[in-house]
């Protein structure tokens, strides 16, 4: 299924995403119930790179902020990390749609 996710086998790179991390924990100064997930994801959007991360930061009672970088994580730079700092996250709300209020 995973395999599925990001259109065939792909190696895990865990000390790349550690790095990733790293620069992200660093640049963002998240606070300490924050969590943090490093995901790599097909994009099948038109005009979309076929790779992209996905940073999510997830913390109790609030809703999750996602940054995307239209690489794949071993393609990442600090340089990359550091433009998160100047943009605004997308808000990912934590309920359910049906539970959501249209205005």
């Amino acid at each position: 299924m995973l395999d599925d996710l990001l259109g065939g086998k792909r190696k895990s790179n865990s000390q790349t995403t550690q790095q990733v991390k790293a620069w992200v924990l660093d640049i963002l100064q998240l606070e300490e119930d924050t969590s943090l997930m490093v995901t790599e994801l097909r994009c099948t959007e038109p005009g979309c790179p076929p790779i992209e991360t996905v940073i999510a930061l997830l913390k109790p009672s609030h809703p999750t902020h996602q940054y995307k970088i239209h690489k794949p994580v071993a393609d990442i730079t600090l340089d990359d990390v550091a433009t998160l700092a100047t943009v605004q996250p997308k808000i990912v709300s934590t309920t359910s749609p049906q539970h959501e209020e249209h205005h």
